[in-house]
């Protein structure tokens, strides 16, 4: 994730080569360095390096960077036949070379031609059974023909291999919460807090999908979870805060007042509830009378 400094950074050199004041490399580096896709600006700078010969000398070997940085932006922009002649230069150069092959495979990709790339990826993982990049094209592939149950597969046996890649852990959360399989998408959520603990969207999350499945004991864990992101954001989550109020209306329904444990934590809705009035107050204050009639409406527990 690109940080506010950053990113501010990277949008005052792109003004600066826009309005020709130079730094066309600068740029292209720090867009790489942050890992943004800003295609068209990417596309554009890149080939007035690459086709200036004098430009292009003073790269070194950075000069076949630039192809593949300009191949994957032309791609993204649908411009194939620049992205093949980028991708040409690059065969010439490394005719042997794995990563190019995955360009082709992408070039396919990108030409809609998925049988084709398969066969190209399947080829490639012949020789290297743990590419990573390979695997998760195929999953991107899987999800651009709207293959979801494909994707799910592609994913989990990725996951069995390289099973600390939260960020694959994410994207089949997030594809079983859209498919409403929120058991399957618990579990990810639980993977991804063993790797991550310190992740507050990781919590929130996790206790979003527990409220959903609902009962009393995953209304309790959810509670927990949504307390935990308030205490990772310092107290800053009003997403969480609602969540600790629905949890504990919620509950109390159910429990109907038995449950000693929620009796012991009676004091958190109550102090979410007020962080709530207090957010409201100093932010939105229009707003406050449909709160306290929302957090009224809830009965909670007293």
């Amino acid at each position: 994730m690109v940080g506010a400094v950053e990113e501010a950074q990277l949008n005052r050199l792109e003004n600066q080569v826009d309005n020709g004041g130079g730094g066309a490399w600068e740029y292209l580096c720090l867009v790489r360095k942050l890992k943004v896709r800003r295609s068209e600006k990417v596309l554009k700078h890149g080939l007035s390096i690459l086709n200036d010969p004098k430009q292009r000398s003073k790269l070194g070997g950075e000069e076949w960077t630039l192809y593949e940085q300009v191949a994957i932006a032309a791609m993204d922009c649908q411009c194939v036949d620049i992205a093949k002649d980028c991708i040409n230069a690059l065969q010439r150069k490394f005719p042997e070379s794995m990563r190019v092959g995955r360009l082709k495979g992408m070039l396919l990709e990108a030409r809609g031609s998925w049988k084709d790339a398969e066969v190209a990826y399947s080829s490639l993982l012949e020789d290297n059974p743990l590419d990573q990049v390979i695997q998760k094209r195929r999953v991107a592939m899987a999800k651009a023909q709207g293959n979801i149950s494909g994707a799910i597969e592609c994913l989990n046996k990725y996951l069995e291999i390289f099973m600390a890649d939260h960020e694959a852990w994410r994207e089949l959360a997030e594809i079983y919460v859209s498919l409403q399989m929120y058991k399957q998408a618990a579990f990810c959520y639980e993977e991804l807090i063993l790797c991550q603990p310190l992740v507050p969207l990781y919590h929130l999350a996790y206790a979003d999908v527990l409220y959903t499945l609902g009962g009393l004991e995953n209304l309790q864990m959810s509670k927990k979870y949504y307390a935990s992101t308030i205490d990772l954001t310092g107290g800053k989550n009003t997403r969480a805060l609602f969540g600790i109020c629905l949890c504990s209306a919620a509950i109390a329904q159910l429990s109907k007042g038995r449950n000693k444990e929620d009796k012991d934590s009676s004091e958190l809705h109550t102090l979410a509830a007020k962080t709530l009035e207090k957010e409201y107050k100093q932010r939105s204050l229009t707003k406050l009378p449909l709160l306290t009639a929302t957090l009224r409406n809830l009965k909670l527990p007293s």
